[in-house]
C-alpha cells in the first residue's frame, strides 16, 4: 500500500500543474506567441479548438496583428531560415512548409527570395550530403537512397545530380569486341 502511495506522489511531483484556460483569446494567444512564432492561420486553429467564440477570435487576431505580436511575414523568415540553415531543407521542401502553416503566397514568395538569396543553397546541399555520408565511400545503392533523400529535402534535381557527381564512380570505357 505504502508502494502504491509513494509512487502517486512521486508521478503528482513530476507533473507541472496546468496554467487555468484564460479567459480572454487576446491572453490566450499571447501565450502562445510568447512560446514560440505562429502564423495567423496557426493561432486560429489553435483557439479555434480551445474552444474560444468565432468572433471574440477574430477579434483577439486583429488586436494581436495591430500590436506586431503576430506577424506572418516575422513567422516566415524565421522558419525558413531555420529550415534551411540548421534542417538542411531546400527552396521547394520551405516553400511546402510554409504554404502549409497558413502563410499567405506573396509574404512566402519573397521570404523565399530573400531567405535564398542570403545563404547559398549549393553549400546547404552540400553539408546535407557530408552529413549523410560521413566521409565513407557510397556504393550505387546508397548513392541512389541519398539522392531520394534530397529529392525530399527539396533540393532541385538538377543541383542534386551536380553535386552527387564526385561521389559516383567513374563509368568504364566501352571495350571493342
Amino acid at each position: 500500500m505504502s508502494r502504491e502511495k509513494s509512487s502517486a506522489s512521486a508521478r503528482s511531483l513530476r507533473q507541472r500543474p496546468r496554467a487555468a484556460r484564460p479567459p480572454d483569446p487576446y491572453l490566450a494567444g499571447l501565450r502562445v506567441l510568447a512560446r514560440r512564432e505562429v502564423s495567423t492561420a496557426q493561432l486560429r486553429e489553435r483557439l479555434s479548438r480551445r474552444g474560444y467564440d468565432p468572433r471574440a477570435t477574430e477579434a483577439a487576431i486583429e488586436r494581436l496583428l495591430a500590436e506586431r505580436a503576430l506577424d506572418d511575414h516575422r513567422t516566415a523568415v524565421a522558419f525558413a531560415r531555420t529550415a534551411a540553415h540548421v534542417r538542411g531543407l531546400g527552396r521547394t521542401r520551405v516553400l511546402r512548409e510554409l504554404a502549409q502553416l497558413g502563410i499567405d503566397p506573396e509574404i512566402v514568395r519573397t521570404t523565399l527570395a530573400a531567405v535564398f538569396d542570403e545563404i547559398d543553397e549549393a553549400t546547404v546541399l552540400t553539408g546535407v550530403i557530408d552529413r549523410k555520408l560521413r566521409g565513407t565511400k557510397p556504393g550505387p545503392r546508397a548513392l541512389e537512397r541519398l539522392r531520394q533523400t534530397l529529392v525530399r529535402r527539396g533540393f532541385a534535381t538538377d543541383a542534386i545530380r551536380e553535386a552527387l557527381r564526385p561521389w559516383k564512380p567513374p563509368r568504364e570505357p566501352d571495350l571493342p569486341d
